[in-house]
């Protein structure tokens, strides 16, 4: 199976250096992956080494090595995210959205105000910025779609509703939505998205694509067979992978 949205910095915790590189290899060896893709933060982009990646990935035919990039989507900064990806010839880029005004709600110390705001408010705002990152055209993949609930904060109107304009702005720019587990080691206690957005985006015809957010080598392929025991059961029978920004079918 496939995990692409693994970060080899972690958040600058290490080096990308060719021994940490191999670190997460031979976990993906382990986790038995057949695809697995770097993907850090654009934030860090001048402390990569992506070229190196390829290089090491050498060393393990048996592995599809992807590179690619997280990317912070931040509206009216278009222009300077796209010349970033023209830097280089990435597999696959990731969007997602982290901050609203300014605010990086999914901060651990930042818990508190999720208690005392109004959800509906804030996942509305979310839901936008989501939508806007989907009609941008500079990302293949939507990140953590519901990333919002990361501290268990619920809107009071369903999320279905709240998240249409952002799913419609998906599906007609023919973007893959990635299921995303590291929500299940989070307060919310859940994946990335919930069942029911799932639900909803295979109705829709929206594509699937699969992610650790693994910040260490132990992490990579966290509980991505589970996930696709799940969409087996949503008679759901591909994942999408990509290279060279050009999606690829693989078959659960």
């Amino acid at each position: 199976m496939l995990d692409l949205h693994v970060h080899l910095l972690g958040h600058l915790d290490r080096e990308a250096n060719a021994d940490n590189i191999r670190t997460f290899l031979e976990q993906a060896r382990t986790s038995n992956l057949k695809q697995i893709g770097f993907a850090d933060h654009d934030m860090y982009w001048e402390k990569l080494n992506l070229g190196l990646i390829r290089e090491v990935a050498e060393e393990y035919p048996d592995l599809q090595v992807r590179v690619g990039l997280e990317v912070d989507y931040r509206e009216g900064l278009e222009w300077p995210i796209k010349r970033l990806l023209d830097s280089f010839p990435f597999d696959y880029v990731i969007g997602s959205v982290h901050q609203l005004d300014g605010w990086f709600f999914d901060s651990p110390g930042e818990e508190e105000k999720h208690k005392c705001c109004d959800p509906d408010k804030y996942y509305r705002q979310y839901f936008d910025a989501v939508e806007k990152a989907a009609s941008s055209g500079l990302f293949d993949i939507i990140g953590h779609f519901d990333l919002i609930k990361i501290f268990n904060m619920r809107p009071h109107t369903d999320v279905r509703t709240l998240a249409a304009s952002a799913l419609r702005a998906i599906k007609e720019q023919g973007l893959v939505v990635e299921i995303n587990t590291n929500g299940r080691y989070k307060p919310v206690k859940e994946f990335y998205p919930e069942l029911k957005l799932i639900e909803i985006m295979k109705e829709m015809g929206i594509p699937f694509t699969l992610g650790s957010d693994a910040h260490d080598s132990v992490a990579v392929g966290r509980d991505i067979s589970e996930v696709c025991h799940m969409l087996k059961e949503l008679n759901i029978d591909y994942v999408v992978g990509f290279k060279q920004r050009k999606p690829q079918k693989i078959a659960i």
